[in-house]
């Protein structure tokens, strides 16, 4: 008699989708033939009512260097001002809180939105108004009048293990809500240059366009983490794709819901990764993990400096956590709040300590502009790197946070985002030393300033 292969294959599935699931893991379904078949669709019932659609409507001046040109536009006829082009996208999001209609998504769908609408599973629609958004780890929330809404449960992404089973929901391509499966391939993926904070799930279960924000569920139907990008050199999913932890998620949703904002916290110290290399020169145990980040850096009168830590420290732990790398504990000091007591496991010439550090606010950005009395920089805002950005310690300049369209400055091409180097050939490295050069300076002022990966003066009369 030759085996059933198929009700063998069959067994095995279910066995495994059982094992990892749980409460509302794949049960069995029944075919016409009346043998049992694996599903998620129970799971899935229970799960897709709170993961919304959500499409939005906003203006951005249009960047032209020929419409800066007054010669230009006399000859086409062009008023003067800065012409703007309505924009639209499509993205997802989870109900997070069901009694306040809170909704959890990424910044960047809604990101210079003026109108933001979401659909429920039900084909309602809804207007939405933004609580909070923080760009560098791209969450935001939003929130819809909360009648009949349904919040999907949180599970603890820390639990999660490479191999997990798990599910993408969202509004891909705006097909509307679609679901696709996989497993965990990576945990605790940064330096992708995606994020200014990166500690990021890495799935293959199917991401593409639209996903964004939207909820990856283990088999529970917990949300664990919230879907924010894909790996795609030629354009499409390549099964490579990344979701925010619902962990950290949860850290700065309930930071924007109470602040609307993240008051990210300050130690004053600078890290980098633990090589081979470098375990070797600290004296390092070559048979112990290589886990940690090497202390390069203290500012004077700083809580860590305050608490003694030293530049040639290894911090391998912070609160009982183990630090895996300076990423990953520049994540975890981003994520505290100002006023909490910490505690560091360091390694210190070989010997291993603990100490309690208090944890102060970043520095805020120094806003410059909107209120600057130079009209040249009249509907500018800059601010300052402060040691929570990626950037800190690597270049110097001062951020473009906001610029007024109708401002002079737009007109002359300046864009939010660009980083100021200098100004009339001076150095630039902090919004007191932009202050010092305008009042110096009252003809016109050349900015040099860097834009992605490239360099570019713009005049300001």
């Amino acid at each position: 008699m030759k085996p059933n292969f198929s009700r063998m294959l069959t067994g095995a599935l279910l066995t495994l989708c059982l094992a990892a699931g749980g409460a509302f893991a794949a049960l069995p379904a029944v075919d016409s033939q009346n043998q049992s078949l694996p599903t998620l669709a129970p799971m899935i019932e229970q799960a897709t009512p709170a993961v919304v659609n959500i499409s939005t409507r906003g203006r951005v001046a249009v960047q032209n260097p020929l419409l800066n040109d007054p010669f230009f536009r006399r000859f086409f006829g062009i008023p003067d001002g800065v012409q703007e082009r309505e924009t639209q996208s499509l993205g997802s999001g989870v109900i997070v809180d069901a009694q306040r209609g809170y909704v959890l998504t990424n910044a960047h769908v809604i990101a210079n939105a003026t109108e933001i609408s979401v659909t429920l599973r039900d084909r309602r629609t809804l207007k939405a108004k933004v609580i909070g958004a923080d760009p560098e780890a791209d969450v935001a929330v939003i929130q819809i009048p909360a009648e009949n809404l349904k919040a999907l449960p949180l599970g603890d992404s820390s639990m999660l293990r490479v191999g997990d089973f798990v599910v993408a929901i969202g509004n891909p391509f705006g097909l509307g809500q679609t679901v696709t499966s996989g497993i965990v391939s990576a945990l605790g993926r940064s330096g992708l240059g995606i994020e200014g904070y990166e500690d990021f799930i890495q799935t293959d279960a199917s991401i593409n366009p639209g996903n964004s924000g939207g909820a990856l569920v283990n088999l529970r139907g917990e949300l664990i983490g919230v879907n924010t990008a894909i790996l795609a050199p030629g354009g499409g999913n390549i099964g490579i794709g990344f979701a925010i932890p619902i962990n950290m998620a949860q850290n700065i949703t309930r930071q924007l819901i109470e602040f609307g904002k993240v008051k990210r916290g300050r130690l004053g110290l600078q890290v980098q990764d633990l090589t081979p290399d470098l375990a070797q020169a600290f004296n390092i145990s070559p048979d112990a993990a290589l886990q940690g980040a090497v202390v390069t850096q203290v500012l004077q009168g700083s809580p860590a400096d305050v608490a003694g830590i030293k530049p040639g420290d290894i911090v391998s732990a912070l609160d009982g956590q183990p630090v895996r790398d300076g990423g990953s504990l520049r994540n975890s000091i981003g994520l505290l709040r100002a006023g909490e007591k910490v505690k560091l496991d360091i390694v210190r010439d070989g010997k291993t300590r603990s100490v309690e550090v208090l944890v102060k606010e970043a520095a805020q950005e120094s806003q410059v502009g909107a209120q600057h009395e130079d009209p040249r920089l009249a509907g500018v805002v800059f601010g300052a790197i402060n040691e929570s950005s990626p950037l800190y310690g690597k270049i110097e300049g001062i951020p473009v946070v906001d610029v007024d369209p109708h401002s002079r400055a737009a007109q002359a091409g300046l864009r939010p985002g660009d980083l100021l180097l200098s100004i009339n050939k001076k150095p630039v490295r902090t919004p007191d030393d932009l202050v010092n050069i305008t009042q110096k300076d009252r003809g016109r002022l050349l900015l040099n300033v860097r834009r992605d990966s490239a360099a570019l003066f713009i005049v300001i009369r």
